[in-house]
């Protein structure tokens, strides 16, 4: 996908890239089993390796020369959500899905979701990466995680005028886009209605102060989404949401690039299981054994100290360690396709990947 990216931005014959996936799902994220499966096969640098090049995709589809259109009709979770969120184009449907709900399984909300969640409004952001919740189409337009709504019977038509356009440029695009929108309404029960209430739980400064701040409102108004929210945030990895609050913190005044490569650092130490094993076990318990009783360690916020956490941000190469970090140039390592099945397709000016499906 990364090398038939890099040849379409020379090739004139292609004027724009349409992003999309095939089935029910736009990418339902990573193949967690795979990769925890590489680390067996040979050393946990193979699994290092190969999410270095995941992120290295998302961060050329971020900083991509011609107009990228991501189609989102379904399941946009994790990884689909780096090779989404910074694009130009972001379309979503009455079908999506939207979540990172990594902390879950002992991971963190990655793939720069530090940079796209720490811009959202307030700290609706925190609220996503530390619950897990899912969002809609329609809830994703209104916080800006989408810029148009389409319905998904009007996608084939999207893409059939979009292909026919002979000059295209960000304009041309946003006025074939604006000709199929919808303006959704938002579910009775959205999150996002209360937007008040996650700014002042969510804006606390510590897990157990959002936590303690969570149970006092929820016993106010008692709204789905809060209990839904204490519920995740307490079956999580404390561990994670820690890491989660502190890399989204940190990423409101990050760069893109300081974003990913902080995420290659914290999930470097992840998979090398120094200081915990969480995220090991969180696949264990979600796609092994399917027992869904993680043994987290630390199980308790309280026993996750500062220090503790501060340790999954600290570059080794930095320390002397001899770790080879991050490198952002050249693209010219090889990378295998990521989820992608099959080819693209192209017609008339237009190249439309498919298959990123779960």
């Amino acid at each position: 996908m990364k090398r038939a990216l890099q040849e379409y931005e020379v090739d004139d014959a292609v004027k724009l890239i349409i992003l999309k996936g095939q089935g029910k799902a736009f990418c339902a994220g990573g193949d967690v089993v795979r990769f925890i499966k590489l680390i067996p096969q040979g050393h946990w640098s193979l699994a290092a390796s190969f999410y270095r090049k995941q992120l290295l995709l998302d961060y050329l589809i971020a900083i991509y020369k011609k107009p990228l259109v991501v189609v989102m009709n379904g399941v946009v979770m994790g990884g689909g959500a780096g090779l989404s969120m910074n694009a130009t184009f972001r379309v979503v449907t009455e079908n999506t899905v939207f979540a990172m709900p990594e902390a879950s399984i002992g991971h963190f909300p990655d793939v720069g979701a530090s940079y796209f969640l720490s811009r959202l409004p307030g700290h609706f952001g925190e609220y996503l990466g530390l619950t897990g919740a899912r969002i809609s189409g329609s809830e994703m337009l209104k916080c800006g995680l989408a810029t148009h709504f389409v319905f998904s019977k009007d996608i084939k038509s999207l893409e059939d005028e979009l292909s026919k356009t002979t000059y295209v440029d960000a304009s041309t695009i946003r006025t074939t886009l604006e000709n199929f929108i919808h303006k959704p309404n938002l579910e009775q029960d959205s999150a996002w209605t209360r937007l008040d209430i996650i700014n002042k739980c969510f804006s606390k400064k510590s897990i157990e102060d959002i936590l303690t701040s969570l149970e006092t409102e929820v016993v106010r108004c008692r709204y789905n989404w809060m209990v839904t929210a204490i519920s995740s945030m307490k079956h999580a990895s404390p561990t994670s949401l820690k890491i989660c609050l502190k890399s989204i913190r940190e990423g409101r005044t990050s760069t893109l690039e300081e974003c990913l490569r902080r995420d290659y650092i914290i999930s470097r130490h992840m998979v090398r299981r120094i200081f915990n094993h969480d995220f090991f076990e969180g696949a264990r318990a979600m796609f092994f054994d399917k027992d869904r009783k993680p043994q987290w360690e630390p199980s308790r916020l309280e026993n996750v100290g500062e220090e503790f956490v501060k340790q999954f941000f600290t570059d080794e190469q930095r320390k002397g360690g001899g770790w080879r970090v991050w490198v952002v140039e050249p693209f010219s390592d090889g990378l295998c396709n990521v989820g992608l099945e099959s080819g693209p397709e192209q017609r008339s000016g237009l190249s439309v990947f498919s298959g990123l499906g779960p």
